[in-house]
């Protein structure tokens, strides 16, 4: 499970529950939200959809416990691409 929270402005608490449970503080700046979405879906949304991508890669222990969602595109370059076309933008 992928719970995610609003902590202010563009900082959100993400709790991801799978064999164990982690938490999260990530930063979605606007630019980046609207260059991914197109503001067609929620912030929260995105964040889901990323949190999907990053476990189909790695375990929730190793994911930062903290980042800019921006920073997912230096560890993985498909990552812009594929989640345009999870969200089907």
């Amino acid at each position: 499970m992928i719970a995610v929270k609003l902590i202010k402005g563009s900082d959100f608490k993400v709790t991801v529950e799978l064999k164990s449970i982690t938490q999260h503080e990530v930063h979605v700046s606007n630019e980046f939200y609207k260059l991914l979405t197109g503001g067609k879906v929620s912030y929260e949304n995105l964040i889901i959809v990323s949190f999907e991508f990053l476990l189909e890669r790695e375990s929730n222990n190793s994911i930062l416990s903290q980042f800019d969602l921006k920073v997912i595109t230096h560890y993985f370059p498909e990552y812009e691409k594929e989640i345009k076309k999870r969200l089907k933008l």
